[in-house]
């Protein structure tokens, strides 16, 4: 199916999975806005560095959009300022509540008000096992739903949805995506931790790359 004519609007969080999305939203449709939400979480600094370097990398336009209340309800080890090395492995500890609801249905309103049918994220199949609010039946669900809350029936896609860690690197590498300013770290150092549940799925992914094209990225552990 031809995606020519359609615009979007894309969320991109610093991490590969939004990054690679972009990159092939790119040469798919006409992207309009780049959205990154400051909701005052642990790596807020790093993840905006990342999102900056692929916004100017691709010389978009970006808007970042506070939601400072939804910080209130973070885990306390996800909150902006939170010190402490660890404890950052499993879904509890880093799951905020009904975050990507809230991400989606804020970007639908960019996207309608920008003239825009298409919201672009950086879902994919492997965190999908874990994280419901990643997975195509999600989707699905809150297409159903933004038919009748948006006039212009914007809808969520992911350039990402059906593939793996180590395949959304090989089409990063493909599409020259600017996968040296990844940030895909639940912490706040300065490099990646290497130990979080999100270091570890990139790790392995890494590891399976063929040495040449491997990104340069480092970690802590």
């Amino acid at each position: 199916m031809s995606l020519k004519g359609r615009r979007a609007v894309a969320l991109v969080s610093g991490g590969l999975d939004s990054n690679v999305s972009l990159s092939k939203a790119l040469t798919e449709m006409d992207v309009r806005l780049v959205l990154f939400f400051n909701y005052e979480q642990r790596a807020l600094v790093q993840e905006r560095a990342a999102v900056l370097g692929v916004v100017n990398y691709y010389n978009l336009p970006f808007r970042e959009v506070e939601l400072g209340w939804l910080g209130s309800l973070l885990p306390e080890a996800m909150r902006f300022g939170a010190e402490g090395e660890g404890g950052l492995e499993t879904l509890e500890a880093v799951w905020i509540p009904n975050r990507n609801g809230v991400f989606l249905n804020v970007a639908a309103a960019y996207a309608e008000g920008f003239g825009c049918d298409t919201i672009v994220t950086g879902f994919n199949r492997e965190e999908a096992e874990e994280f419901p609010d990643n997975g195509a039946e999600y989707v699905s669900r809150v297409n159903r739903g933004l038919r009748l809350s948006t006039r212009n029936a914007v809808q969520v896609m992911s350039f990402t949805q059906d593939l793996d860690k180590r395949e959304i690197l090989e089409l990063g590498v493909e599409l020259g995506a600017p996968l040296s300013v990844i940030w895909s770290c639940y912490d706040a150092g300065e490099i990646m931790c290497g130990c979080c549940g999100s270091c570890k799925r990139l790790k392995a992914a890494i590891g399976a790359m063929p040495v040449g094209l491997k990104p340069p990225l480092e970690f802590a552990g």
